[in-house]
């Protein structure tokens, strides 16, 4: 099958649905896209994108229809869960936005539906599909930095106002899933902390550190509630770091030749500079649906299927947790 001849669905369209139906109808016709909202006025800006989407209001009509494979759910998260188990028993393909869902044992209930139904289960974490994420990680396995020693990142901004979820869950996931990836490996030790100012109990902002095997740590900060927008990872080596930026329009991803070596037992102290890296410049939602519709069609296992999203979702709950404890 071509990506011409996939059939695909989209449930919501909302804030972040509508950059889905957008980028579907990128990439392939839009007559094979169905979105699905239960909001009627979504209709006027559906058909503004393409006015050859089709669209409904009626989610069963989608479920019952076997010319559409595979469905993106980008509905709010306390229905991924509904919503995604719905489509995997209909033995479509799923591609659900993070996070997976807000518990773990939903999560792990929808693996093993995914298992038994025989489809692929693919999560939205689409940081793992940008190019300059991707290049870090390349050279990090070539070994230009060395062994990882330390890892932080700042997601910052002035957010709009949340009720359904705090900071942790709306930001922190981004970084969770990235973190996972460069390290490979599962933390060993969290704890979190964080403060709620504009409203009771929903934190707008969080300090969380992980411990990971091999002596590597790494802490995330995430805050809606700041002067400017920051998208900042630092990641520390023993032969230098990686710094990348989203939140800059140039140089991106850099790398910095310094730090500290022994020279004949005695520490000193080098830098080389800096180097600017060149990455593919390529949208991360497209190239997230193209890795998606490659998996369908060709039978590829996700870069983000469902069990890096379930530990990504572990993670959250011993973050949420200790924050519980810590009395914010």
């Amino acid at each position: 099958m071509e990506f011409s001849e996939l059939k695909i669905a989209i449930v919501g369209a909302g804030r972040w649905g509508k950059n889905h139906v957008r980028t579907a109808a990128s990439i392939l016709p839009p007559q094979n896209i169905t979105v699905c909202d239960t909001r009627t006025e979504t209709a006027k800006i559906v058909k503004g994108i393409n006015n050859n989407i089709n669209f409904t209001t009626d989610i069963s009509k989608v479920l019952e229809d076997k010319k559409i494979s595979a469905a993106i759910v980008a509905t709010p998260a306390e229905t991924h869960f509904d919503v995604a188990s719905k489509f995997i028993d209909a033995g479509k393909h799923v591609l659900v936005e993070k996070p997976i869902t807000l518990h773990t044992e939903e999560a792990r209930k929808l693996l093993k539906l995914a298992k038994d139904k025989n489809v692929k289960l693919m999560v939205g974490h689409v940081l793992l599909y940008h190019p300059a994420i991707l290049k870090m990680k390349e050279l990090i396995d070539r070994g230009m930095m060395g062994k990882i020693q330390y890892i932080y990142s700042n997601r910052l901004n002035l957010g709009s106002i949340r009720q359904e979820e705090n900071i942790l869950w709306s930001f922190a996931p981004h970084d969770i899933s990235v973190i996972q990836f460069l390290t490979g490996t599962a933390p060993v030790s969290i704890d979190a902390k964080g403060g709620a100012y504009v409203q009771n109990k929903i934190e707008d902002t969080t300090l969380t550190y992980l411990e990971y095997p091999n002596n590597i740590k790494a802490h995330i900060f995430v805050s809606w509630l700041n002067p400017f927008k920051e998208q900042k990872l630092v990641v520390i080596g023993e032969q230098g770091m990686f710094v990348f930026e989203d939140s800059i329009k140039e140089n991106k991803l850099r790398f910095y030749p310094k730090g500290f070596r022994d020279n004949q037992g005695k520490l000193e102290i080098f830098d080389e500079g800096v180097f600017l890296l060149k990455f593919p410049e390529k949208m991360p939602l497209t190239e997230e649906h193209n890795h998606f519709y490659d998996c369908v069609i060709n039978g590829k296992t996700p870069r983000t299927d469902g069990e890096h999203a379930l530990e990504v979702l572990e993670i959250l709950e011993k973050a949420t947790e200790k924050l519980k404890n810590s009395g914010c």
